[in-house]
């Protein structure tokens, strides 16, 4: 059995007190008077601010990025100089108060008059040395406890875990305490190896989170380490202090290790035990503090110096002088453990799920850096960071689901047929867990963002960048594109080369073409790169409507632009001026615009493809030229051209639509056309995608056209229309909405993501095209009625003309 003096072996961390500028350096493991050249003020109603105050409130704040709430902007706060350092308002904004943890603190005592402790004082607080009360002939014990666990009462300081329990068990030797003295570190309170170890299997027994051990000094004995064992085995958390021999003031400690009492505690309790060592405000390592040395893996670092504030009759002590008035600060390596004592004691109460040594290893991965990168000998694996151990923990996942969510990536990108349904959904909050199983809310509709505008339309139509070649050769027509090379340059894309000599490859590039042949007087067939199958059907069938540069025809009305198509087509005449054109087309969704999800995560788009394939019935030549096609649509990872992958499992969907047309000459030249499309899509089951209440989806168009308007070669024509819509429907979503710690098991809800957009853009636009000189011209009028069906986008008015001519 040991009965060391706590100065000289079993040192208290507490060296001594007195005023500042004097102030004593109290930690584990050795003693200092260490003048302080900046007296901290007294406390008064009207505080100076600290160096580094947080906001006050204002009636309008200023946004910051980790603004503190209101409610703890007070000077009890700003007298507390452990919370705000370490970013404790985090965890209290998210309700982890300590409420529910018990602190045991091994050591000399407590004030239990305080009104710190009011009501939070566990009932199983005693005395381990002896018969005596639990209240502490000095304030060594007293401060530990208040660093830990001072109450928000809106007077003097809050410790980090300011609604936990303190277990007081006082075990200092009966009588050590009396010759405390700051002149002769021979004396001073000492600790048998007994009274440690009762304390805790007491701190056991009763069921604490967290045992509080702010001492120092040579090896314990085989009682102390069999109970560190197990309190560990019973997974509590133990936190010791480094020790106070950092200075190599005492050579009979290695002042670039940690004490050998903290040392071998820590090899005891293997994953359960945190080493502490201390930082002043700056979060420069205290030249008392004993560094990380060997035990880095198992060694943090906290605010330990100019701790704030020695107590009298329940309220801060401020001393009168001739020089004015001062508080008394206290610093040590015992007063660094208790703010990580505070920190188990709130991450226990918010994740109770997880074991002793699971808070441990998530306070040393959360943990910043406070000298050189990663773990080193002197921060250990770095500053306590609160805030960071109340975010997400490596990967993140659904719970009950085998679907992983990245934290910042896209969860969802509409498609212009959704309009700005995705963003005007407001939150979607679902429940997530991170690799240790804990519960975070995640707001999946950050990631969502609607398509943005395709900008380029007009300038594309105007200057296409491109040429159109075509040549017949008996039953053989050919059509194709080219770019030339300084077109591509100028940002259009470039395309593929053509199997073209090196002279025709160097100054053109294949955009799209098709091929048509005649097989016989009644069957065509077609096939086209780069091309939708909706242009072979309407080349078979032998429509025809006028090229218009901003409003679109309802008969072809895509939910998406499509990229790298191969389209083929197959027409048969059933009767004279009936035919039927069969069409069948494979491609890639293209996502339109500038999207800055793309840009971030380009991989996850890379290859998203669909298949197409039709059926349509013409008739020509009758009063009314008339047709009907039957579309059937399957999209390997997308809804109608918008994705909605990570979380939301990235699921296919098949769409059906109908689209029907109409054509009618009268009067002198005079043409009448609409055209009608309706859809039905319907989402594949994946993710958190229960299933599609089934998208419906319009698109028109109503064109009249009058050719010869100011010549005989000319036209005129004006155009109403309105591009695909999707007219109601949605997702429904099966979400996580709560989640049970105990069984560590989610509940699910339904949720509906309504894909229907707030507006409903229409188009009208008048157009005159013919011949100019020696080319063509064209002049456009156009009007655009909430754009990008966004009830509250201002409408486009636009006019373009354009010249075309060869040389």
């Amino acid at each position: 059995m040991k009965n060391q003096s706590t100065r000289s072996n079993l040192l208290r961390a507490c060296a001594a007190l007195s005023v500042v500028p004097l102030v004593y350096a109290c930690g584990g493991g050795g003693s200092s008077d260490r003048p302080i050249s900046t007296p901290r003020p007294a406390p008064s109603p009207t505080p100076s601010p600290s160096p580094t105050p947080a906001p006050s409130p204002t009636p309008t704040p200023t946004p910051t990025p980790t603004p503190a709430p209101s409610s703890f902007q007070t000077n009890e706060f700003r007298e507390s100089d452990g919370p705000e350092f370490h970013g404790a308002i985090t965890a209290w904004e998210n309700g982890a108060t300590g409420s529910g943890s018990i602190i045991a603190v091994i050591d000399s005592g407590i004030d239990l008059d305080s009104p710190e402790f009011a009501n939070r004082i566990h009932p199983q607080s005693q005395d381990v040395a002896g018969n005596r009360s639990v209240e502490g002939e000095d304030d060594h014990g007293t401060n530990v406890s208040l660093v830990a666990a001072a109450a928000r009462n809106g007077s003097g300081i809050l410790g980090m875990a300011f609604d936990a329990e303190i277990l007081a068990l006082r075990a200092d030797a009966p009588g050590s305490c009396a010759t405390d003295t700051p002149d002769d570190p021979s004396l001073g309170c000492s600790f048998f190896d007994r009274d440690i170890a009762r304390g805790i299997d007491v701190a056991i027994n009763a069921g604490a989170t967290v045992v509080n051990l702010s001492l120092g000094g040579q090896s314990p004995g085989t009682a102390v380490l069999d109970a560190v064992r197990r309190a560990s085995a019973a997974g509590v958390v133990i936190v010791v202090s480094s020790g106070n021999y950092g200075d190599g003031s005492d050579p009979d400690f290695d002042q670039f290790q940690p004490t050998p009492f903290a040392s071998d505690i820590r090899a005891a309790g293997g994953d359960n035990v945190i080493i502490v060592g201390s930082v002043d405000a700056n979060g420069q390592f205290s030249d008392f503090a004993n560094p990380a040395g060997d035990d880095s893996q198992f060694y943090l670092a906290a605010r330990g110096e100019r701790i704030c504030c020695v107590y009298e009759n329940g309220e801060i002590y401020i001393e009168q002088t001739p020089q004015g008035q001062f508080v008394i600060l206290f610093s040590g390596t015992s007063f660094a453990a208790p703010q990580v004592a505070g920190a188990v004691a709130l991450i226990r109460q918010a994740f109770p799920n997880l074991t002793g040594a699971e808070i441990v290893s998530l306070l040393f991965e959360s943990a910043r850096d406070g000298g050189a990168a990663g773990t080193d000998a002197i921060f250990g694996r770095g500053i306590l960071d609160v805030a960071q151990a109340f975010r997400p923990a490596g990967a993140m996942s659904i719970p009950g689901t085998s679907v992983p969510l990245a934290v910042n990536q896209p969860t969802g990108i509409g498609s212009p047929a959704m309009g700005d349904a995705l963003t005007s959904q407001g939150i979607l909050a679902v429940v997530a867990t991170d690799k240790y199983a804990r519960a975070f809310a995640v707001d999946l509709g950050v990631g969502m963002k609607d398509a943005r505008p395709d900008n380029d339309r007009l300038r594309a139509a105007l200057a296409p960048g491109s040429r159109r070649h075509s040549a017949q050769q008996g039953p053989l027509t050919m059509a194709f594109s080219v770019t030339d090379r300084f077109s591509a340059r100028g940002g259009v894309a470039e395309p593929r080369g053509l199997l073209l000599s090196k002279r025709e490859t160097d100054t053109a590039r294949l955009l799209a073409g098709r091929v048509i042949a005649r097989l016989s007087p009644k069957l065509d067939f077609a096939f086209s790169v780069n091309e939708g199958a909706h242009g072979l059907s309407a080349q078979l069938a032998g429509a025809f409507e006028p090229a218009f540069l901003i409003a679109g025809s309802g008969a072809s009305a895509s939910a998406f632009q499509s990229r790298d198509q191969r389209a083929f087509a197959a027409g048969y005449d059933l009767a004279p001026g009936v035919r039927a054109v069969a069409t069948f087309e494979r491609g890639h969704v293209g996502f339109v615009g500038d999207t800055f999800l793309l840009d971030r995560q380009p991989e996850l788009f890379d290859r998203l493809g669909f298949t197409r394939s039709g059926i349509e019935f013409s008739a020509q030549g009758l009063p009314i030229d008339s047709s009907i096609s039957f579309d059937w649509m399957r999209e390997d990872n997308t809804l109608l051209g918008g994705w909605f992958g990570g979380a939301l499992g990235g699921s296919g969907s098949q769409s059906l639509s109908m689209t029907a047309r109409f054509a009618r000459s009268f009067a002198n030249r005079w043409r009448l056309a609409g055209a009608w499309q309706s859809g039905w899509s319907f989402a594949d089951e994946a993710g958190l995608v229960a299933n599609s209440n089934g998208l419906t989806t319009s698109g028109w168009s109503v064109d009249l056209q009058r050719q010869g308007a100011l010549g005989p070669a000319d036209s005129v024509a004006f155009r109403l229309s309105q591009p695909l819509r999707v007219e109601r429907g949605g997702l429904n979503l099966r979400v996580p909405t709560s989640y049970d710690y105990a069984t560590e098991t989610a509940s699910f809800s339904n949720r509906r993501l309504s894909l229907t957009p707030t507006g409903r853009e229409l188009v009208g636009e008048l157009r005159w095209a013919g011949p100019v000189s020696f080319g063509w011209g064209g002049a456009s009028l156009f009007y655009r009625h909430e754009p990008d069906h966004i009830a509250d986008s201002p409408a486009e008015v636009g006019a373009a003309a354009s010249f075309n001519a060869r040389f």
